[in-house]
């Protein structure tokens, strides 16, 4: 967990929020998450905030985040249970995965799946709305946060639109803003009341591929009789924060650079939402691509300055900000929050815990938290290698380091089998046991490429990730319940940028022989490296 600083004249010091003095504000470091909720989104209603992110080929689909402080964060629910756009979702197979290919290929829909989503509060419900690349743009409404969150319904029924954004205004009418695949333009449709359809073909309103290159992921406000698309130009690894205006909704707009790199070292500072607190302080929390921890999330003080909203700490003569890294807390009314990602898991309750995700749709007849009370069960399906291996348990990684231990009950496995830990993105690496006819083995791979190690005859194994803040892994296992770990391998680079998402610890088993070998996970604890264990 990220607690609130304490700034002085001489340091910075992470401390506790009891050690606070009154006379001494508290203040806040960047990134509030450091975690791939990539494509943020949040808005505000009464005391509490409410944040959605992208998840593309994850099950379930999109991640839904509560604050009360604007900093500390808990995950609350999820607005897909399961991704219904297609039957590749449910990973069909036998079938063999392109590795080097951000893109859907036959049997899979890596890098599809849920684009960046936006999420508004309108006549007592919560709206969210996204698209996928192939089938169209889709929206889904909750009473509450925690939901349950409604079927979701097609708005439209077109392919290779992006980053939809609803908008109810003043006189009552609605509208939908939305990029298209490849980033622009910004497209403008009339919206139905209740936001279940567009009532038009749309009309481009923005679009200058000189000035305004890649420009995508549109968010629509208005502000003392202004309309504003906030938009992130110039690409993922180097953009920037735009902020586009008119008096009219059809524009013409004029824009400005709001939020770019500046001095600082964080490049590509964009793409986000924008917030006001109760007491009118405006906020705008971003996203920075960071290798392989994904696109984590920042977030920047707004000064309204000429009507334009300044992100960040304001550069001299301009209308735009650079990042800040450290910050007095924003004004929420509410004292800085214990709130936290959940993350380690003793699988004793009767369903998964919130922050966890299937690769693609699970086949929930091969999993199971009742057929050995306290266990995670997985039961082998047939695959070739891990990313073509149905029921593969993720989570967000969350950094800068992390240390990441399993127990496992290796018994049930069967010949051709393989179960363990794994770092899962593009070229992914993992530490497990395989069956080798009556012996089982531990092995580690790396990008596809097996390493036999010792034959283990315990009943029971646990494995160790150590990811450091240089985004390398390193492997260990124990075979004497966790008294002492041995190495496995030379630390393995994690892949940067895995079909749009950052690396992710992983449980997993498949089998390249008869399916129906079992792995039963007693527990995963994941926390910071530096504490020297994970519980």
């Amino acid at each position: 967990m990220r607690r609130f600083l304490l700034s002085t004249a001489l340091s910075i010091a992470l401390l506790s929020p009891l050690t606070v003095r009154a006379s001494e504000p508290a203040t806040y470091a960047n990134p509030i998450l450091y975690a791939d909720y990539s494509d943020p989104d949040l808005i505000r209603v009464g005391d509490e905030y409410v944040m959605v992110a992208s998840s593309f080929h994850f099950s379930p689909g999109i991640p839904v985040l509560k604050s009360r402080d604007l900093v500390h964060w808990t995950i609350v629910g999820h607005v897909l249970p399961k991704l219904p756009f297609a039957p590749d979702y449910d990973m069909p197979g036998p079938f063999q995965l392109d590795d080097t290919k951000s893109k859907p290929v036959d049997g899979t829909r890596y890098a599809s799946g849920v684009w960046a989503p936006s999420i508004r509060h309108h006549d007592g419900l919560f709206h969210v709305y996204w698209a996928t690349p192939d089938e169209g743009v889709f929206m889904a409404t909750a009473e509450k946060p925690e939901g349950p969150w409604t079927v979701p319904v097609q708005v439209i029924a077109k392919p290779k639109l992006e980053d939809p954004c609803p908008f109810w205004d003043d006189d009552g009418t609605a509208w939908l803003v939305h990029s298209v695949v490849g980033a622009g333009p910004i497209i403008l449709h009339r919206l139905s009341p209740d936001g279940k359809s567009v009532l038009d073909e749309g009309k481009i309103i923005i679009q200058d591929k000189e000035k305004l290159p890649i420009l995508e992921g549109p968010k629509l406000y208005k502000r003392n009789g202004f309309y504003y698309i906030l938009a992130p130009i110039g690409g993922v690894e180097k953009g920037v924060q735009v902020a586009l205006r008119s008096r009219s909704i059809h524009g013409p707009y004029e824009w400005q650079v709001v939020l770019s790199q500046g001095t600082t070292a964080l490049e590509g500072p964009h793409q986000g939402g924008w917030v006001e607190t109760p007491s009118g302080q405006g906020w705008f929390a971003h996203f920075n691509s960071t290798g392989a921890f994904g696109r984590i999330v920042h977030l920047q003080p707004v000064e309204w300055v000429d009507d334009w909203p300044v992100m960040g700490k304001r550069i001299a003569g301009t209308y735009g900000g650079e990042p800040v890294t450290v910050h007095p807390m924003p004004d929420t009314g509410v004292a800085p929050t214990q709130d936290r990602l959940q993350d380690s898991d003793e699988f004793t309750a009767k369903s998964l815990g919130l922050q966890w995700s299937w690769n693609h749709n699970p086949d929930d007849k091969a999993w199971s938290l009742s057929a050995r009370p306290g266990f995670l069960r997985l039961t082998a399906g047939k695959a070739e290698q891990i990313t073509t291996a149905r029921n593969t348990l993720t989570q967000i990684l969350q950094g800068p380091d992390r240390l990441i231990t399993a127990r496992l009950d290796i018994s049930g496995l069967k010949d051709g089998q393989r179960a363990g830990l794994s770092l899962f993105g593009v070229r992914p690496s993992w530490i497990g046991v395989a069956g080798e006819g009556t012996q089982k083995r531990l092995t580690l791979s790396s990008a596809g490429v097996e390493t036999p190690g010792p034959v283990v005859k315990a009943r029971t194994v646990q494995l160790r990730a150590e990811v450091t803040e240089d985004q390398k892994v390193r492997y260990a296992y124990s075979l004497d319940e966790g008294k002492s770990f041995q190495p496995f391998g030379e630390p393995i680079q994690l892949a940067r940028f895995s079909w749009w998402k950052g690396s992710r610890p992983a449980l997993f088993t498949f089998t390249k022989g008869q399916p129906g070998g079992v792995v039963d996970v007693d527990w995963v604890r994941l926390g910071p490296l530096s504490n020297g264990d994970a519980r």
